[in-house]
């Protein structure tokens, strides 16, 4: 029961983790890119603008969703044993 809850736990871990590292490279990836993008073509950046930001909610959203699985996964653990 213990091991159980204990790999849970790292999965949890993990899960967190990885979702954040991803989310940030994602993030700094296109922050990147919005601004060659911008620097290029001056006369387009407020539609860039608002589709990086769109972007950058949809990264957000992916993570936060690994860490709601994660919080499932912990709080209301479908392996524990009765």
């Amino acid at each position: 029961m213990e091991q159980v809850l204990g790999l849970v736990a790292l999965a949890a871990g993990l899960i967190i983790g990885l979702g954040a590292i991803g989310a940030c490279i994602g993030i700094g990836i296109m922050g990147s890119k919005y601004l060659e993008a911008s620097a290029r073509q001056p006369e387009l950046m407020n539609a860039l603008q608002t589709k990086m930001f769109l972007l950058a909610g949809l990264i957000d959203a992916a993570f936060l969703i690994g860490v709601g699985i994660a919080m499932m996964f912990a709080f209301a653990n479908p392996f524990q044993l009765a």
